[in-house]
C-alpha cells in the first residue's frame, strides 16, 4: 500500500506538495492586481516592461506565488521577445506543461508544478542545448541573488 500523505519531492529535493487551500488563500492575498491577473487568471504582462527582463545578476528565479525555484540565471538569454526567456528549468519537475488553445492558436503553457500558477509559455525555438524558449512573465517570478536565502512562504525549509 502506498502512503499518499508523503510529500512529493523533485530530483533536486524540493517539496512539490500543493499548498493547502488556507495557504493558497494567504499567498494570493499578498499579490498585486497585476500579479493576480497573470498568476491566477493566466494573463500576460505587456512586452518589454517587466522588471526582470534586463536582470543580468547571478541567482535563481522562483515562483512569485509559492517560492519554488524555477530557473537559474545562467539559463536566461535575450530572446528579443520582450519577456524573460530561459532555455531550461532548474528541475523538469518544477515546471508543468499544459496545452493552451486560447486566442485561436495552440501553445504550451507553463505553470508552477507546486501551486499551479501561470508562468508563461514554452516554444521550440530556443538556443542549444535544449532548443526550448521558456517565455516567462516577470510578475510571475521573484528573483533571488546568489548567496541569498530562497523565499519560503510555505515554511517547507527547501533550499538549493
Amino acid at each position: 500500500m502506498t502512503d499518499t500523505s508523503a510529500p512529493t519531492r523533485s530530483a533536486t529535493g524540493f517539496d512539490l506538495t500543493p499548498p493547502s487551500p488556507e495557504d493558497l488563500k494567504r499567498l494570493e492575498a499578498d499579490l498585486t492586481p497585476e500579479e493576480s491577473e497573470v498568476l491566477l487568471r493566466h494573463g500576460t504582462e505587456a512586452p518589454f516592461c517587466g522588471g526582470l527582463l534586463n536582470n543580468k545578476t547571478d541567482g535563481v528565479y522562483c515562483c512569485r506565488l509559492c517560492g519554488l525555484p524555477l530557473f537559474r540565471a545562467k539559463t536566461k538569454f535575450d530572446s528579443g521577445t520582450g519577456w524573460p526567456s530561459f532555455y531550461a528549468p532548474i528541475d523538469e519537475a518544477h515546471v508543468r506543461a499544459v496545452k493552451d488553445t486560447s486566442y485561436g492558436m495552440v501553445r504550451i503553457e507553463t505553470r508552477c508544478a507546486r501551486c499551479d500558477s501561470h508562468q508563461g509559455h514554452v516554444f521550440p525555438d530556443g538556443p542549444p542545448p535544449t532548443r526550448l524558449r521558456y517565455c516567462i512573465n516577470s510578475v510571475s517570478l521573484s528573483f533571488v541573488g546568489d548567496g541569498q536565502p530562497l523565499p519560503d512562504p510555505l515554511h517547507r525549509g527547501d533550499h538549493l
